[in-house]
């Protein structure tokens, strides 16, 4: 294939996250979005046990038992002329790190809002992500459908809380609550929506000329009418360039559980969503598009088929044109790596994929030998940014009393450390029949023990214990700190990195005075490029 048709196919790709604060919606919608492109034939709310025949994207057991979003999925499907690859993210902030991870694998990103609660604690860490990133960001007002805020004050919060300028590409008529439907200021009427039973399928839609709306929704209407022109006086109207620099982020108002709206938010990110572009290597070159195929591993998941128990790595394609079998180089070791085992991924579904392009998302099926971070490419080597992890601020002790599955328990635990589901650390203190997990949030290490129960049926304790914070050190360092009373000393599994840890920083304080010159570094390598919570 030539390098201008690899190109042609790449334009031809959008990849997008969508993000939120939990229970903002992000299931509901990625459905809503599969429903509206035809490649789910029903849609079911996200709330529980019940009613989820529908979710495609929460397939892990715990996801369903919870009705929350505990690891990332990706849904790959075909909409008008083009290949979307949509990555549905973790919105509680224990799973952070996982998301951080995927918005590093995509082009745009779609921002979900609660009508009611507007811009909440998670949804501001998230959007500062993007803004450090560039990723333009598309929001989309959720929940129309139930009393909230109204629609200029979420707009005043958007630009007054964040900074982004919001330009409106549809607006509701009728306040929150009494969802009417929605104008389109692109095509400058407006659409009348109309539940179908349940909200499992596609809402009807009707469009209205500008008579038959006023005479229909009378001073609804009217009012809507009056705030678009507001906001095209106050000069809030869409400008690509400024979105594509994450200076503007266009905003559309529905209600995804009633599919309301989402089929405007699908035809939006095909008109507006960029594209792929070159990415940066780790020395800072523009890899182009049509250079030979390269890509990186983001996500490692396994036992997404528990019948085959196998284990996936997910690769974003940033350049050149993928081909099933292909022999390529794995960066990290120098050594070939043969693509046999490709695979296109739909939540937990999947089908063997031939070929893939720039922007594409494609599983890689028992690459056991493939870790996050990793670069994969063929012929003039590349090697991407190694992807930063979050600074763990709760530790724990796992281990099991049943000596029969000791085995099982250690390969269970490095495979959730392979997937960067939790740190996993030993110390000479405690030995490896009882490793720390080290977290973000307390609820990684219910997402361990559960996994470990049911995929590896081994039954597990977990402890928690009062360290707060670590600190990289040295072999000198560790030598030192031995002894020093409240600090424990660990190495990290997945790369033999000495941690220090710490009870809280008045304790950190303490050592770094008393234990003058010992090396004691912050975990991350770049602390700017991560939101508050990482630092």
């Amino acid at each position: 294939m030539s390098d201008s048709a690899v190109t042609a196919e790449a334009n031809k790709r959008r990849t997008f996250a969508v993000i939120s604060h939990p229970d903002a919606g992000k299931s509901t919608i990625t459905e809503a979005l599969a429903l509206h492109a035809s490649v789910i034939g029903e849609a079911g709310a996200v709330h529980g046990k019940g009613g989820r025949k529908g979710v495609v994207s929460d397939w892990m057991a715990m996801e369903q038992q919870r009705g929350i979003s505990i690891t990332s999925a990706v849904l790959q499907f075909a909409y008008r002329d083009c290949v979307v690859n949509l990555l549905d993210t973790p919105g509680h902030a224990d799973f952070s790190e996982d998301t951080y991870r995927v918005l590093t694998a995509v082009d745009c990103a779609v921002m979900l809002l609660d009508a009611a609660k507007g811009l909440e604690p998670q949804t501001l860490k998230l959007f500062e992500v993007c803004r450090h990133r560039r990723i333009p960001v598309i929001t989309f007002i959720n929940k129309w459908d139930r009393p909230g805020m109204a629609a200029l004050e979420l707009l005043d919060e958007i630009e007054s809380r964040i900074g982004m300028r919001p330009t409106p590409v549809t607006w509701p008529v009728g306040v929150a609550g009494d969802f009417h439907g929605v104008i389109d200021l692109r095509a400058e009427h407006m659409v009348h929506f109309e539940r179908t039973p349940g909200g499992s399928r596609a809402a009807i839609e009707e469009v209205l000329t500008d008579a038959v709306a006023a005479d229909r929704f009378g001073e609804d209407y009217s009012t809507a009418v009056e705030e678009v022109e507001l906001l095209a006086a106050s000069e809030q109207t869409h400008d690509q360039k400024l979105f594509l620099d994450a200076v503007t982020t266009p905003v559309l108002f529905g209600a995804a559980v009633a599919n309301f709206g989402v089929r405007q938010l699908l035809d939006t990110l095909i008109e507006l969503g960029p594209p792929p572009s070159p990415l940066d290597d780790v020395d800072g070159r523009p890899r182009d598009l049509d250079a030979p195929f390269s890509g990186f591993v983001f996500k490692i998941q396994a036992n997404m088929n528990p019948a085959h128990r196998d284990q996936v790595a997910f690769l974003r394609v940033c350049s050149g044109r993928f081909e099933r079998g292909m022999v390529v180089t794995h960066g990290t070791t120098g050594r070939p790596f043969t693509t046999k085992y490709a695979q296109s991924m739909f939540g937990s579904s999947r089908d063997t994929i031939d070929q893939a392009f720039p922007g594409d998302v494609i599983g890689l099926v028992n690459a056991t030998n493939l870790s996050i971070g990793d670069s994969l490419y063929s012929d003039r080597k590349v090697s991407y940014p190694q992807l930063p992890s979050y600074a763990p601020e709760h530790f724990a002790t796992i281990r099991t009393d049943d000596t029969s599955k000791a085995k099982r328990f250690r390969k269970g635990i490095a495979q959730l450390d392979a997937e960067g589901v939790v740190q996993v650390l030993y110390s000479d203190l405690r030995g490896e029949q009882s490793p720390v997990l080290a977290a973000v949030g307390p609820m990684q290490f219910e997402v361990a023990a559960h996994r470990l129960r049911n995929e590896f049926s081994v039954p597990v304790t977990v402890d928690n214990l009062s360290f707060s914070l670590a600190r990289r050190t040295d072999a000198e360092g560790a030598t030192r700190l031995r002894t020093a009373p409240g600090v424990e000393v660990f190495t990290r599994a997945r790369d033999n990195a000495i941690l220090a840890a710490f009870p809280n920083r008045w304790r950190l304080q303490t050592i770094v005075s008393d234990y003058a010159g010992v090396m004691l570094e912050p975990l991350l390598a770049d602390t700017n490029e991560l939101p508050d919570r990482a630092r």
